[in-house]
């Protein structure tokens, strides 16, 4: 009887450490990971030959519209292809006007660098060569919401027609009175807009401006600037840049009410979206959009928009969004292109019906005593980004064989 004991005993415990080898074979061993790694995987980061989005930015000298002393062109637009020709507006202010400040600003003298301006527009067979054609949109007459500058221009073609979009000042009593000499700008400005049926001209005014500021609570109660178009889902988007009313950030503000909740916000981006492109422009209920950023630089790319950010918490990153308004950066430390206009391949054709194709050239500036316009270079292609993202999804399966 205790011999039958015994040899239960042995077998019920060589039974016990087989069950407890196999089930030890099945615990996952605890897995450690660092906060980098952890950032790595979840955030989806991928290295450089696997990102679609890193490029580096190659500038070089341009004719026709760069450096000439005494002349400032600066801000380009988007770059459309018109037949044989390329199309760029700009800013250009009047020849040999010095910038002095907005204290002792006035009708020949500038208080900015981009007052008393109109819209310029130039042509090229190339992108290198380029031929100056003269005004595109003058400044308003007296008692208009443009008469004393429109700047910082952006193309829209639609319906056979072009658009161009800018930010306008009325009088220097709009103008901000800095701390020192110089800096400042022209709150409560507007976005205005003229369209014409040839790049070419005539241009025909909008009576009324297209966007104002929001309301002196808000992150956008400050100014309405650089705006840029892009064209999908059967709508008109207009990005553009604007500020909140900070006495802590933005010295000087006149009146009493705050953006208090955007306190901590120096510059920001917005969206507003028409369903035809004379407005009117709604701004999205998710604005601001971007945080940080200055000069507003978008370009359609696949279905979804992507975006230079130059200054803020993310500055100098290229971020993309699916849907237009939640964007994610994807691509850190890059060469910023100052105020950037792209050649946009597509003309402005709806995503919907042809994916954007992404940018690879186009015109920034240069500022100085004499700012100008340069070439920029980069590939952000989509055929690029197909290229790649083969080479990833190789890899991401490899990883996943059994």
């Amino acid at each position: 009887m205790k011999n039958k004991t015994n040899i239960v005993l042995i077998i019920s415990f060589l039974v016990f450490i087989v069950c407890l080898g196999s089930c030890s074979k099945q615990i996952k061993a605890k897995e450690y990971d660092s906060a980098s790694y952890k950032r790595f995987k979840e955030n989806k980061l991928r290295y450089e030959k696997f990102n679609e989005f890193l490029t580096d930015f190659k500038f070089s000298e341009v004719k026709g519209i760069g450096y000439e002393k005494g002349v400032t062109r600066r801000d380009p637009s988007s770059i459309i292809k018109v037949d044989s020709l390329y199309y760029v507006w700009y800013t250009r202010p009047q020849e040999n006007t010095k910038v002095v400040g907005i204290r002792e600003a006035n009708e020949s003298s500038r208080a900015y660098a981009w007052d008393l301006s109109d819209i310029w527009y130039a042509t090229s067979p190339d992108g290198y060569n380029w031929t100056e054609k003269g005004i595109a949109v003058n400044r308003g007459e007296k008692g208009r919401f443009d008469a004393r500058t429109v700047c910082t221009a952006d193309i829209l073609v639609a319906n056979n027609k072009y658009y161009l979009f800018y930010q306008a000042a009325a009088t220097l009593e709009q103008g901000r009175v800095p701390v020192g000499t110089f800096g400042g700008d022209f709150l409560s400005n507007k976005i205005g807009m003229s369209w014409a049926s040839s790049p070419n001209g005539p241009w025909h005014r909008m009576e009324e401006p297209i966007l104002a500021v929001g309301a002196p609570d808000q992150w956008d109660g400050n100014v309405v600037h650089d705006p840029s178009l892009i064209v999908r889902g059967g709508k008109y988007w207009m990005y553009y840049k604007s500020s909140p009313r900070t006495p802590y950030i933005v010295e000087n503000l006149k009146g009493n009410v705050f953006s208090k909740k955007y306190g901590d916000i120096v510059n920001a981006w917005g969206v507003a979206i028409a369903d035809n492109p004379e407005g009117p422009y709604i701004k999205s209920k998710y604005n601001p959009v971007v945080v940080g950023g200055h000069e507003v630089i978008v370009w359609p790319y696949k279905k979804g928009v992507c975006a230079f950010v130059t200054e803020g918490p993310e500055r100098n990153s290229i971020q993309f969004s699916e849907d237009g308004v939640n964007f994610y950066p994807v691509a850190h430390g890059l060469q910023k292109p100052e105020a950037a206009g792209f050649y946009r391949p597509s003309n402005f054709t709806d995503t919907d019906s042809l994916p954007g194709q992404g940018v690879t050239w186009g015109l920034s500036h240069v500022l100085g005593e004499s700012d100008y316009l340069r070439r920029v270079d980069c590939d952000l292609s989509l055929k690029k980004a197909e290229k790649v993202n083969a080479n990833y999804q190789q890899t991401i399966e490899w990883m996943n064989k059994k």
